[in-house]
């Protein structure tokens, strides 16, 4: 079999996907329809669409794409079927019903963003940081009834390094997603239609701790600072750019102010009982204490204002250490 013979449909909507349709088709591979998003309204009065970046790299390469509200609209199915696909390739797409993902006769294999069967879920690349993961990956398997179960074909790992926060490691999974894709893609060829996996409950290793990944929301980026500081450092991390941890900040009267933090520093200096949440200011650094240690706060933003060095901050805030976080 060649490239030419076998016919992909891609199924993605983020950037991270993109990546992944940009190498199979600059690598010559058959990509015959695009899946995504429909495209969504933004803007102060969200009146304007915004197309998914799927879509847009889509169009900028003549690919045709499609656009279902539902996965199961009849009208979707009767398209997706005209294109006679031979596989379909999914990264960072919606769930799929088994009408669609068992319609290639070669099946559905989806790249997800970690080391299965660890992490299964909507979030695996911040819950691995939060964690304090050392290593991740990403996971190539084939799609069955439930999420994220199927058989596995390829993993290929990657390490996350002690500083390196959540879109650090997005960053670097999604340039090996599409990298694990080809090489899963090739090997099919190679075995017109045909590729070994492995059943996920075969990988689990007895007495493993099973982790999982679910959606993160607002309330999931709420800072509880009654952690250690190494779990509150990896728990910033985690959540950073992107939906970002915050915590009330609180004044002698009671009144709140929502500050995301976005980078932070450990430290060895103990809080000698002081009660979580409690702010210090020593030697010009913003300190916050922990069930531990104190933690350094670095990049923070303060809602209504911009994004800042924690030193730019103090420099414009009068008598932070009268108030709390929590």
């Amino acid at each position: 079999m060649e490239k030419k013979d076998l016919r992909i449909i891609f199924m993605g909507t983020p950037e991270f996907a993109v990546e992944t349709l940009q190498a199979l088709v600059e690598g010559g591979y058959n990509v015959v329809a695009v899946v995504t998003q429909p495209d969504k309204p933004v803007g102060r009065h969200q009146d304007t669409l915004q197309a998914p970046a799927v879509k847009q790299y889509a169009l900028s390469k003549g690919l045709p794409v499609l656009q279902p509200v539902k996965m199961k609209d009849p009208l979707f199915i009767e398209e997706l079927k005209k294109y006679n696909a031979d596989i379909q390739v999914v990264v960072a797409f919606r769930m799929l019903p088994e009408v669609v993902w068992n319609m290639p006769k070669y099946g559905t294999f989806n790249v997800h963003a970690a080391l299965l069967p660890q992490y299964r879920g909507a979030a695996p690349i911040n819950w691995a940081v939060i964690n304090g993961e050392k290593q991740t990956g990403v996971t190539t398997f084939f799609l069955d009834h439930d999420i994220d179960t199927g058989r596995i074909i390829m993993q290929e790992p990657f390490e996350i390094k002690e500083d390196y926060n959540a879109e650090d490691v997005y960053n670097g999974l999604m340039h090996l997603g599409a990298g694990i894709a080809i090489k899963t893609i090739d090997k099919i060829i190679e075995g017109n239609g045909h590729v070994d996996s492995m059943p996920q409950e075969e990988m689990i290793k007895t007495g493993e701790e099973m982790h999982n990944a679910p959606k993160i929301f607002k309330e999931t980026c709420f800072i509880n600072w009654e952690q250690t500081a190494n779990s509150l450092y990896d728990f910033i991390r985690g959540m950073a750019p992107y939906p970002g941890a915050w915590t009330n900040m609180t004044d002698k009267n009671g009144k709140q102010n929502v500050l995301k933090i976005f980078k932070s520093t450990k430290t060895m200096i103990p809080c000698n009982g002081k009660k979580e949440g409690t702010i210090m200011v020593f030697n010009g650094k913003f300190l916050v204490a922990t069930k531990n240690a104190w933690l350094q706060l670095d990049e923070i933003q303060l809602s209504g204002k911009k994004r800042m060095n924690a030193n730019m901050f103090l420099n414009g805030f009068r008598n932070i250490e009268e108030y709390t976080l929590g």
